[in-house]
């Protein structure tokens, strides 16, 4: 389990939160360039990683839900008062990725937008908190000054670049096994 753990770590910082940037340059791409780069491709790649990560995600929560019940949160979160929020965000995560094996809707760059950030939305209303109570404190920590690695602006920042140049790299991979395949 705590491979998992680290694993889903590793996949959610360098691919998953970067899932609304990757879309958003995707769009920006297709407007620009009117159907010249393999976006829809790329959209249906971006498409078949959210299904994956909810079904590897689906399965560790019942695995972890069955196995260790004691380590599971599951039951006091659902049933306690915040259950709205929690139920919407855990159907958000497990059940809406799942919408995108309809063709016509994985095919709408702006719905697997809408997927990808509700795939996260725990997560970013989790840092929505942090960033608001950190903003708010009454207090400074250690000599009144914070790193600027440490801001919002650079984590937002390295995400937007992170899943820009997975985007434009991807884009790339597809050009050139068109051009291979034209080569050949």
């Amino acid at each position: 389990m705590e491979f998992y753990k680290r694993f889903i770590e590793i996949v959610d910082a360098n691919l998953i939160y970067c899932l609304i940037p990757i879309i958003l340059t995707l769009i920006l791409v297709e407007l620009v360039f009117k159907n010249r780069f393999k976006t829809k491709k790329t959209l249906n790649l971006v498409r078949w990683t959210i299904i994956i990560y909810a079904i590897i995600t689906g399965i560790i929560t019942i695995i972890g839900i069955t196995i260790y019940p004691d380590d599971s949160t599951f039951v006091n979160r659902a049933t306690g008062p915040y259950k709205i929020a929690y139920w919407t965000m855990l159907l958000s995560t497990l059940i809406l990725p799942f919408t995108l094996l309809i063709k016509k809707l994985a095919t709408k760059f702006w719905y697997v937008l809408f997927v990808a950030f509700c795939l996260k939305i725990g997560s970013y209303f989790e840092r929505f908190v942090i960033i608001t109570t950190n903003l708010h404190r009454d207090y400074l920590p250690e000599n009144g000054k914070t790193e600027f690695t440490d801001s919002i602006v650079y984590i937002i920042g390295m995400i937007l670049i992170q899943g820009m140049l997975i985007a434009i790299l991807t884009l790339g991979a597809f050009e050139m096994t068109i051009k291979k395949k034209n080569c050949s």
